[in-house]
Order: C-alpha cells, then sequence, then structure tokens
C-alpha cells in the first residue's frame, strides 16, 4: 500500500471502527462510523531519518508503544472517514520525507555595523538633550 510516497505493508495499519460522536440523530447511536487508524512505525521499515522526522511531526498523535493514531469521524460512512483517515496520514509521511534545509547562520556585513552604531550615536544624543539642565549650562 503506497501512502504519501512510501510503501507501507497492510499489516503495520490497524483499523478500528468505533461509534462517531455529536449530532447525527438516531444514525450515531446505531452505526460504528468513526474510524481510528493506527500506524506501527516498527513495522513499516521506512528509513531512519523519515522515522524521527515522523515522530516529531505527529507528537500529540504519537503513543508510548510507538504507533500514530488517526482518529476521522467528520463523514457519515465508514469508507469516507477510511479515506480521510489516509489522506491525513499520507500527508503526515509526505510532509515527513521531505529533508530540511540546513540553515546557514549569516554575519551582518561592516556597513550594517556601522549603520548601527551611527544609529546608536544619534539616539544616544537625543536622549542626551531631554536630561535636566546642569547649574553650568547656559541658557
Amino acid at each position: 500500500m503506497n501512502i504519501g510516497g512510501i510503501d507501507i505493508p497492510p499489516s503495520a495499519i490497524a483499523w478500528k471502527f468505533v461509534r462517531s460522536r455529536g449530532p447525527g440523530g438516531q444514525n450515531v447511536n446505531k452505526v460504528a462510523t468513526a474510524v481510528e487508524c493506527r500506524l506501527s512505525l516498527k513495522e513499516t521499515g521506512m528509513d531512519p531519518g523519515v522515522c524521527e522526522r515522523l515522530k516529531a511531526l505527529a507528537a500529540s498523535r504519537l503513543t508510548a508503544a510507538g504507533d500514530i493514531v488517526i482518529f476521522a469521524d467528520t463523514h457519515r460512512t465508514q469508507q469516507r472517514n477510511r479515506e480521510a483517515a489516509l489522506e491525513r496520514l499520507g500527508a503526515l509521511i509526505e510532509h515527513a520525507r521531505r529533508v530540511p534545509k540546513r540553515r546557514i547562520p549569516t554575519v551582518p556585513g561592516a556597513g550594517a555595523k556601522a549603520r548601527r552604531r551611527d544609529d546608536k550615536r544619534r539616539r544616544a544624543g537625543v536622549k542626551e538633550l531631554r536630561g535636566r539642565l546642569r547649574p553650568s549650562d547656559d541658557i
């Protein structure tokens, strides 16, 4: 099964269907349409770098056992909720597959440093003029 551009064995995904919450009349009370999708990271065979980024992205959806749990209950049918859960899982995996660009720290140039010092001197001069007059100063 290809999810988010990675081939994942079907045994790595567990499905659980539960009753949905919220308004919906008797249908909510009778039919288990909400879906809980559980992806076992140990069984996926993913690249370790992708797996670590996926764990960081999943955050609150990650269990202590190393499973990612996605709950979908927005639609009225099991099939649509299942598709929605797979879509969200795919987006998460796709995002984790992208290697972030390494940040190169920059250093301010000589001109920027000079402008900063000039501005500091100018502000200091303005603030100095706001002070009390000394007795030696002539008005």
